[in-house]
């Protein structure tokens, strides 16, 4: 499959509304998932799983200041296992996905939805949702975790917001998977969060905050796919359609794209830590073969250059 870029994707916009009372990201992707996709001969719904879970990786990415790795991870039951998407703070993203395909099958048949796209819960089961910051060994570690539970996806992530965040939070996500003439997978999703009442230009009250945040998330849910996969609109433009009336303000944008960070001499290094006794279990016709889960590149090694006589 191409990879061709489609214009105003593969981006994320942050804005304010309300004077500052509300703020939010725009993400639209479509490079970064046709290359992670592309790598991998998952089958549609396993692909459309992980596709949706790298645009709330990049959303949620887009929230933070860091300077390293966030990481989305899943674990659960269910014919799609596992979930891991890492976004680096220069916006270079990779993903991959762990799943049984006669568990998939089976529950596929059960509900009579042979090799079609379904809520990423459906295919996840129960587990959980977790997401990581990691800025290198001076800093601690930051790590956010729920249950795996909702109808839908954004569903399962607001539940996060909720519990441990206390922030209130909107989210709603798109996907369209390769179809007719377009070769293309495209995903996208808007989030707002409601900012403190107090400090910054933030000076609306309480019971006039709580009737604007009702409105904004129907202004918001009132997005649909027709208009955020148009790729003769940018991001601006949508934005200014949804909230031109509600003191719009676009501050910043960031372009992403997918990136591995697997190479040669990080793999020789992970396998010469281990025993020779672990070394010679793996070894065939005296060579070591090794892919990388993320991008499918293959390695090979010589017994030799792991074991030094």
């Amino acid at each position: 499959m191409p990879t061709q870029n489609i214009q105003n994707f593969d981006s994320c916009v942050s804005f304010f509304i309300k004077n500052g009372t509300y703020q939010g990201r725009l993400i639209r992707l479509n490079k970064v998932l046709d290359e992670i996709l592309t790598r991998h001969a998952y089958p549609l719904p396993v692909s459309a799983v992980l596709a949706e879970n790298t645009v709330l990786a990049t959303m949620l990415a887009s929230t933070i200041k860091y300077e390293g790795l966030f990481t989305l991870q899943t674990q659960s039951n269910g014919p799609v296992s596992m979930i891991v998407v890492d976004v680096t703070s220069e916006g270079k993203i990779r993903g991959y996905a762990r799943y049984d395909e006669n568990h998939l099958n089976k529950n596929q048949e059960l509900r009579k939805t042979r090799g079609q796209i379904e809520p990423s819960p459906h295919l996840m089961g129960n587990g959980y949702l977790a997401f990581t910051v990691d800025q290198g060994s001076k800093t601690d570690l930051y790590q956010g975790i729920v249950d795996l539970q909702g109808k839908t996806l954004s569903e399962c992530a607001l539940r996060y917001f909720k519990q441990s965040e206390q922030i209130d939070t909107d989210i709603k996500l798109f996907l369209q998977a390769p179809t007719g003439e377009s070769k293309h997978w495209l995903g996208a999703g808007i989030m707002l969060q409601k900012m403190p009442l107090k400090g910054g230009n933030n000076s609306i009250e309480e019971d006039d905050a709580k009737e604007a945040w009702e409105e904004a998330k129907i202004f918001m849910e009132s997005l649909n796919a027709d208009e955020v996969f148009n790729s003769a609109l940018n991001a601006q433009d949508i934005l200014h359609r949804l909230f031109h009336a509600h003191d719009l303000q676009i501050f910043n944008s960031r372009n992403y794209e997918f990136k591995c960070r697997c190479n040669r001499e990080k793999l020789l290094n992970t396998l010469s830590s281990f025993s020779e006794e672990e070394i010679n279990s793996m070894i065939e016709n005296n060579k070591i073969s090794a892919t990388c889960q993320f991008c499918s590149e293959q390695y090979t090694f010589e017994r030799g250059e792991i074991i030094k006589q």
